[in-house]
């Protein structure tokens, strides 16, 4: 068995860059309602996929206001096409009409989503660096945090108060500042690989930080639809009334996320 040299330390793989199927479980474990292991661990055929992408392909907001009332941060999973991939759009189309008059944006975390989950850390660092600046320039928008599979330990890790054990603090992003979960109305993780998962990809454990813990949701990425209408209920319901969210403004972001 090959191994892959991770950001959070080696990654181990079959040699052809793809994780044993056995190994993945998620929150949702092994009802019928989940999408199962396979489709975790991206082992989905190619012209699946790419039907996926022509069906749900990512459509951005037709709004053009920097600073929207809500906003959807949204990291794909293994092997989906660049934008926010089916789960994601599932749960954008499920979420805009529950926010009301309110205007809606999406940013689409920008990473490889490949097999090497080493390169997860660049999904880390680009939703990170996106939240830091928006509750900066933005205060008065509510970020709802979202990821499906490996997205969902990307925009995880993003929560996280502090740097894992074992991990060099200086090669991976530093947590938030404190005051940037002001700024966050939910977050949404869909099919999150679990502690066994983390563990057979040498990867750390993942911790939501406390200060995001009692507004985020770990559910099931069902094909029926009923997983998604969950996660946007439960988004919404953390929404703020009014068309604004917090007023006060984040200190001016650091040079980079975390640095």
């Amino acid at each position: 068995m090959g191994v892959v040299g991770g950001r959070f330390g080696p990654v181990r793989g079959n040699g052809r860059g793809r994780v044993r199927s056995g190994v993945w479980a998620s929150t949702c474990g092994r009802t019928s309602r989940c999408l199962d292991a396979l489709k975790v661990a991206g082992l989905v055929g190619a012209a699946v996929v790419s039907a996926w992408a022509l069906a749900v392909a990512f459509v951005p907001s037709a709004s053009a206001d920097p600073c929207p009332d809500v906003q959807v941060v949204f990291a794909r999973g293994t092997d989906e096409p660049p934008g926010v991939g089916p789960t994601g759009q599932a749960f954008v189309d499920s979420l805009r009409p529950r926010v009301g008059a309110r205007s809606f944006d999406v940013y689409p975390v920008n990473y490889p989503a490949t097999h090497e989950w080493s390169t997860g850390l660049d999904g880390i660092r680009d939703a990170g660096a996106h939240v830091v600046s928006m509750a900066h320039d933005c205060p008065k928008t509510q970020m709802v945090l979202g990821g499906f599979s490996q997205g969902a330990a990307v925009m995880g890790f993003v929560t996280s108060a502090a740097v894992p054990d074992g991990v060099d603090p200086a090669s991976v992003p530093k947590p938030m500042d404190a005051d940037v979960a002001n700024h966050v109305s939910s977050v949404v993780l869909f099919g999150t690989p679990n502690a066994r998962a983390m563990n057979f990809l040498n990867e750390p454990p993942l911790a939501i930080g406390p200060l995001y813990q009692a507004k985020t949701i770990k559910v099931c990425a069902a094909d029926d639809g009923a997983m998604i209408d969950r996660g946007a209920a439960f988004a919404a319901s953390h929404l703020s009334e009014g068309t604004s969210g917090p007023t006060t403004a984040v200190a001016p972001p650091r040079v980079g996320f975390g640095s």
